[in-house]
């Protein structure tokens, strides 16, 4: 792929010129061989030597290779007047690697690792713009199981705090004039989150994980959420493409979905019992309480196929809904969120991330800033040749890429006169990582797609060994 890094890495500043041309070295050698050991994609010994060096400094800090990632997102976003910002967790798990250091307790006690927290900006059609904002933590082995409950602790005592420090992070990043929805699933449904303030561009979009919490409308008494929305009139009904996925040995085939729809605004009221974020105790006396306004919107599957769990999703708002036009498009901006679970997949399957050895977690943290480049770079391609068929692919393979690719797929040394546009050429890599491309397979995903991609670098670099002898010839 085309070295677009300067572009990555456009204010990156880790005290010396060396290091910042020796972290765009790098990092163009990962987006060369995704999915490639470090010794792999630099390829040569001294290479290799001095990316380690590179990763064990402690003058490289990892917040500034983050930084300067988010500085590339949201040069990105220019010209737009409207982004997503969806974020999730997910941990890394490196117990097999037992003499690092400094990992801590996964979800079960024998699991060492690291959480990562990411919030994945997008254009409004859902083509992804890159990490605004990352938090990498360990979780301490005393505090697992800990006797205290969740309800009695702050939030900032919580590891739900990630979801409020993103929207904190990505507020400091995200121009004024942009208008932007951060996007959450169940576990961002806090109260808290909802009364924290914000810029007048920042808006939430969450899906409810607490139906039978109290709200309060102007037509209804206080009762339970799921109640009052349902009881609402139907709005209207709206398509939800849903992405065919795979839980355990369970698969789940894609499909269009016909949902029915409502909405209405009304009033959060906070729980009865646990604390502010200030850690004081909140008001039991319900009347008195002071609701945060939103408004919820609830799409449900009108004819599910047989023996499948039809879709309802539940989702409480901070835009303002007036017609059921608007409530369709937070609908269809909430069916973006899956693409940061697809952002993780990439980061652990497609780039490796969990097989990394370098024995400490600063390393591991170093290492992870550039591979979250990587694995943008991989998603971005994936949605970009969707978004933007007819565009030439040289806005992502070089001219020595794109021959080698046009050379092996058709047998021929006879070249078009110009390059082939980004679709044909994405879904020509796609084969090479094993898409059939058949009639019925649609567009390529991304896990073949980075199979390809190092398919294609081996077959470029035979391409350019040839060229040189034939020529020399």
């Amino acid at each position: 792929m085309q070295p677009s890094t300067p572009v990555e890495l456009p204010t990156l500043e880790l005290g010396h010129q060396r290091r910042n041309q020796r972290a765009i070295q790098i990092l163009e050698d990962l987006i060369e061989h995704p999915g490639a050991s470090i010794p792999a994609a630099c390829g040569t010994l001294a290479k290799t030597k001095a990316a380690y060096r590179f990763l064990d400094s402690d003058y490289v800090k990892s917040n500034a290779l983050r930084k300067a990632q988010a500085d590339a997102t949201v040069q990105r976003m220019a010209g737009l007047e409207q982004v997503l910002v969806a974020q999730d967790t997910t941990s890394l798990d490196f117990t097999t690697h037992p003499a690092t250091t400094g990992l801590g307790v996964l979800d079960h006690s024998a699991c060492r690792g690291l959480l990562v927290h990411s919030a994945l900006a997008l254009n409004p059609q859902g083509v992804p713009l890159g990490v605004l904002h990352q938090q990498v933590w360990v979780r301490a082995e005393e505090k697992v199981g800990r006797q205290v409950p969740r309800r009695q602790r702050a939030t900032s005592e919580k590891e739900s705090q990630r979801w409020l420090d993103t929207v904190e992070g990505c507020q400091a990043c995200i121009p004024t004039d942009v208008q932007a929805v951060i996007i959450g699933d169940r576990e961002a449904d806090i109260f808290d989150l909802f009364a924290m303030e914000r810029g007048r561009n920042i808006d939430l979009l969450v899906r409810s994980a607490h139906q039978h919490r109290r709200v309060r409308s102007v037509s209804q008494p206080d009762r339970h959420l799921s109640d009052s929305v349902r009881a609402s009139p139907w709005q209207g009904e709206l398509i939800i493409e849903v992405q065919r996925a795979t839980q355990g040995t369970a698969k789940r085939a894609a499909r269009q979905a016909q949902m029915d729809i409502r909405f209405q605004e009304l009033e959060l009221l906070p729980p009865r019992n646990g604390k502010s974020p200030d850690g004081k105790r909140r008001q039991s006396n319900p009347e008195a309480a002071t609701g945060i306004k939103v408004t919820a919107v609830l799409v449900e599957e009108r004819h599910p196929p047989s023996g499948v769990t039809p879709l309802c999703w539940l989702l409480l708002t901070t835009v303002k809904i007036t017609t059921s036009e608007e409530a369709q498009q937070c609908v269809h901006w909430y069916a973006q969120r899956w693409k940061v679970e697809r952002y993780h997949f990439v980061l652990k399957s497609g780039c490796g991330v969990e097989q990394l050895q370098l024995e400490t977690r600063e390393r591991l943290e170093r290492a992870l800033a550039l591979y979250s480049i990587v694995a943008w770079r991989l998603l971005w391609l994936t949605y970009q040749a969707r978004e933007t068929p007819e565009a030439s692919c040289t806005v992502v393979l070089r001219d020595d890429e794109w021959k080698a690719l046009w050379i092996t797929v058709h047998r021929s040394k006879n070249l078009p006169q110009k390059p082939p546009n980004l679709q044909q050429a994405v879904k020509w890599i796609a084969q090479l990582g094993g898409f059939l491309a058949r009639k019925g397979d649609g567009e390529p995903g991304v896990k073949v797609l980075w199979r390809g991609l190092r398919r294609l670098h081996d077959i470029t670099e035979t391409y350019l060994l040839m060229s040189k002898v034939l020529g020399n010839g």
